[in-house]
């Protein structure tokens, strides 16, 4: 499976170190056409390992630096007079690429980030009454910090719900973390030199390829069992809508077919619930203040579950 490449090429080779669920997840994503939120703490390499994915796929790449006083145009584009032929005419934003890196989303305003809404579900943009379509694959890589308390503004539940996955990356281990400052030089080298290593034309194919992948009528049985559990879950105030059973469906395919199979084994909806899910859940307030997150919710609803037999 081409996507297999990148994933030797930035886990297997060492340039990004006790990464590699964070890094399949992506792919995924992207074989799902799927926008995708990456969160943890600041240094944990969140934006080093978009921008070494988007160099390898071989696509257009732009990296947005959300701030406050960032407008909807600083996105989208605009129109500017041109003195020579009297016209206005339009100048493209950075939305207009294949990979859109959208640096600490949450430091925009909420305006500015409602202009990514309409990108990320339609995939398309409307200024001045003119709608454009994007250029496919188009895919938001959008990072954020959660432990920002000033000069943020916290992404809106219709918003995260755009996003097919939530990837939560954290601190390596102590033997990752020794083996990162001996090698961080060689690292930080190897991620600005790479090269791409699929075309645009590879990509699209590979996107048509997870469609095909073959779901058995058990793996749709055990998709909606974990989302309907979400709802009944007592310390859920909402659950997992069908969008959320969609997400887990799609991801499980893509993660298949990166593993090299045309059929969903249950592992893989194990693997992708998490992120599909534990965005979409919202967690009473009772329970959020005792440390229940989405995550551990569906941790918990996957352990409960009963799995399919082969």
């Amino acid at each position: 499976m081409v996507f297999k490449v990148v994933l030797d090429k930035l886990v297997f080779s060492g340039l990004l170190i006790e990464k590699e669920f964070e890094v399949r997840m992506v792919l995924a994503c992207m074989l799902s056409k799927g926008h995708v939120l990456l969160e943890g703490v600041p240094g944990v390499a969140k934006t080093s390992m978009a921008k070494a994915i988007a160099k390898l796929l071989g696509l257009k790449f732009r990296r947005v630096q959300m701030t406050p006083d960032l407008l909807p145009m600083d996105i989208l584009g605009t129109y500017i007079y041109d003195q020579k032929t009297g016209d206005f005419i339009f100048r493209e934003g950075p939305i207009f690429t294949n990979i859109l890196l959208v640096d600490e989303i949450n430091r925009a305003s909420p305006r500015t980030q409602s202009a990514l809404l309409e990108a990320m579900q339609e995939r398309q943009v409307t200024i001045e009454g003119v709608t454009r379509k994007l250029e496919e694959p188009f895919i938001v890589i959008a990072t954020q910090n959660p432990i920002e308390m000033e000069g943020v503004f916290p992404l809106p539940e219709a918003q995260i719900d755009r996003f097919l996955a939530k990837i939560e990356t954290g601190y390596p281990s102590s033997k990752g973390f020794k083996e990162l400052l001996k090698r961080i030089d060689e690292i930080e080298q190897g991620i600005e030199s790479l090269q791409p290593v699929l075309s645009r034309d590879d990509v699209l194919n590979a996107m048509e390829q997870a469609k095909r992948v073959l779901v058995d009528d058990s793996i749709y049985d055990y998709i909606v069992s974990i989302v309907e559990e979400t709802r009944r879950h007592p310390a859920v105030k909402l659950g997992g809508s069908p969008r959320a059973g969609i997400a887990i469906l799609r991801l499980a395919k893509a993660w298949a077919l990166i593993d090299g199979r045309s059929y969903v084994i249950p592992d893989d909806v194990k693997a992708v619930a998490a992120p599909a899910l534990s965005h979409r859940i919202i967690v009473k307030p009772e329970y959020e203040v005792e440390g229940v997150t989405g995550t551990k919710i569906v941790e918990e609803i996957l352990k409960k579950v009963a799995v399919p037999k082969p």
